[in-house]
């Protein structure tokens, strides 16, 4: 299931430090949902059509300057049809003071002010940043997140599987957990996922016959990382004889999450099988690939160049 967010305004206000000049009787309350914030330019000369009034909007010193030429009955004017819009706040840059005007009409439509000393382009990139981070598409998997080489490796399989206990062989080996149990994932781009563990269970992870251990005290603060992007999703099953497995690692397969396309392997076990050795390869491998080289594409060029010639001499 995947879940929507928003960030309450006195969030951002605390996170950007930002002075309130004028709190709406709603302020407490109010929500930010979307990520992108705007610049009412046009509103000002009074178009207003493909106003999207659920962005936070910003002013700066060209909006600001260009209110200035107005007459106080124009910025009257201007104002009140901008505010009657119920935007989430005004958010002014540079730490330029609202006019007489500008908190009148919003204390008549109950807009929220906000000043910031920052520059204006400063301010909106910085903020439509946090606000991407914080509203991304998100969803909660069940398996183990684990950093090898770099990589960020999604381990899924039936419960009891092994999924922890390879982790934790992978931590002897100086690579590191990001969560166990339960990933929560986040589409922080078009094309790229990212993973953390839920607060309650972070830097744990469950072993049976043991218990739960602390990985950042058992094994150093080294040995975990809050969050990481996902490159390789590696599916651990049990082994079944009936099955015919690829064995060169031409077939190319991927998990879709979030509307992502994640790479993905197969990793059948045995009683034996040297599970964390296997999974530092395919995290080896899989940078490889991303660098553009495949070792199953050339082997098969090489028999393929290798029985060409042959066939020739014959």
């Amino acid at each position: 299931m995947i879940d929507t967010y928003s960030v309450l305004l006195t969030t951002l206000v605390k996170e950007f430090h930002l002075e309130v000049a004028y709190a709406s009787t709603d302020y407490a309350s109010i929500h930010l949902t979307v990520e992108d914030v705007a610049r009412p330019g046009l509103q000002l000369a009074g178009y207003f059509d493909h106003f999207e009034p659920m962005r936070l909007q910003v002013m700066g010193n060209v909006e600001m300057s260009y209110l200035d030429k107005l007459t106080p009955t124009e910025r009257s004017i201007i104002f009140d049809r901008l505010f009657s819009y119920k935007f989430p706040a005004l958010l002014i840059a540079r730490n330029i003071p609202p006019d007489e005007q500008c908190m009148e009409m919003a204390r008549k439509h109950n807009i929220t002010i906000l000043r910031s000393p920052e520059a204006t382009s400063t301010l909106v990139s910085t903020i439509i940043t946090y606000l991407k981070a914080a509203l991304a598409p998100r969803i909660t998997r069940h398996g183990v997140l684990v950093e090898v080489y770099g990589e960020g490796i999604l381990l899924i399989g039936d419960s009891g599987i092994g999924k922890s206990e390879a982790a934790v062989e992978l931590l002897k080996r100086g690579h590191r957990l990001i969560a166990d149990d339960a990933v929560e994932i986040k589409k922080v781009s078009t094309n790229s996922l990212v993973g953390t563990a839920p607060e309650l269970i972070r830097n744990y992870i469950e072993l049976r016959g043991i218990g739960i251990i602390n990985v950042a005290k058992l094994f150093g603060v080294g040995a975990v990382r809050s969050q990481n992007e996902i490159n390789l999703v590696v599916k651990i099953v049990p082994w079944n004889t009936l099955e015919v497995y690829d064995r060169l690692g031409l077939e190319e397969q991927y998990m879709e999450i979030l509307g992502v396309n994640i790479p993905m392997n197969t990793i059948p076990i045995t009683p034996g099988r040297n599970l964390a050795m296997i999974l530092e390869v395919a995290a080896m491998n899989n940078r490889q690939k991303k660098m553009g080289y495949n070792a199953a594409q050339e082997f098969t060029e090489q028999v393929d160049r290798h029985f060409a010639s042959n066939m020739g001499n014959g």
